[in-house]
């Protein structure tokens, strides 16, 4: 692989920004995916594609606004291939409210994008979806949303006024949260194991080639999983509860034992009855945040 000029220093600039940045571009992937989980893939994508891609670089683009669009990108590229993609023409949109005026209306109307579940996201047409999320979630200027999205500043105001009515419509449809469910056998063994440190008991339950992933660190396979467990018997205890998140049976992880808002999770995929993978997302606590969480009904407070 060859490796522009432009790699050391860019390489170096980068590690510096991906702690600061990487909350941020998971708030926009999680919405545009509307999915947490998945919105963490594409943040972990962005970064890998982003350092291969800058030892092919003559000169760097400004990298905020880079790492932004590489994301957008990835996320577009997944969700055209589950073939939820919609267009919609921009003509004969309604007249459009300022999207730098101050006024209460306006604010009000960030407000509620703010607060819309990250799930809800997707049922907004996806154009729509990256306008509203960039310009009243993360609050980025007209400008700097229509460079990244490749469009003129009025497409932007028409896909941002039709991403508004749209968006207060969804959210005047109630919808019922998920009811608790009862956690399955094997991660219910799982937390018990975890939660009374027998940490031989959980080594037990990988398979010989159980691979662990933790953020940015390289993927660990086989011997190297069950350090993860002498890792935590380090650590102050902490308090594992099963869980239900988009669909999907995850893990709370709660360091402080007083707190009903779980500190961060762990997801685990498996084979014939033992733990072939582990998802740990201490480092990426930002995670949490959005998650639509549901603890499972036996651990429910």
């Amino acid at each position: 692989m060859s490796t522009g000029p432009a790699a050391p220093a860019k390489h170096a600039e980068l590690l510096a920004l991906a702690t600061e940045l990487r909350p941020e571009l998971h708030r926009y992937s999680a919405r545009l995916m509307g999915s947490v989980i998945e919105g963490e893939d594409v943040v972990q994508d962005t970064f890998a594609r982003a350092f291969a891609a800058l030892d092919e670089l003559k000169e760097a683009p400004p990298l905020r606004p880079w790492l932004f669009r590489i994301a957008h990108n990835r996320a577009m590229d997944l969700l055209r291939g589950r073939a939820i993609r919609a267009a919609e023409p921009i003509d004969e949109v309604p007249e459009i409210v300022d999207p730098d005026s101050p006024d209460p209306a306006e604010l009000l109307m960030r407000r509620e994008a703010v607060e819309t579940a990250v799930s809800r996201f997707v049922e907004l047409p996806p154009m729509q979806r990256s306008v509203v999320i960039l310009k009243d979630v993360l609050g980025q200027s007209l400008e700097e949303t229509a460079d990244l999205l490749d469009l003129t500043a009025n497409a932007v105001k028409a896909h941002l006024a039709r991403g508004r009515a749209r968006l207060a419509a969804i959210n005047a449809t109630a919808v019922v949260p998920p009811a608790p469910r009862p956690p399955s056998p094997a991660v219910a063994r799982y937390v018990a194991l975890f939660n009374g440190q027998d940490w031989d008991g959980l080594r037990a339950m990988l398979t010989d080639d159980a691979r662990l992933v933790q953020s940015t660190y390289p993927v660990r396979t086989g011997a190297e999983v069950k350090m993860f467990f002498g890792i935590y018997a380090q650590y102050a205890p902490v308090r594992l509860a099963p869980a239900w998140l988009e669909g999907r049976e995850v893990i709370a992880v709660y360091e402080n034992l007083q707190s009903s808002k779980p500190s961060y999770l762990m997801w685990l995929e498996w084979k014939d009855g033992r733990v072939s993978f582990i998802r740990d997302y201490r480092y990426v606590r930002y995670v949490v945040d959005d998650a639509e969480l549901v603890l499972a009904s036996s651990h429910h407070k």
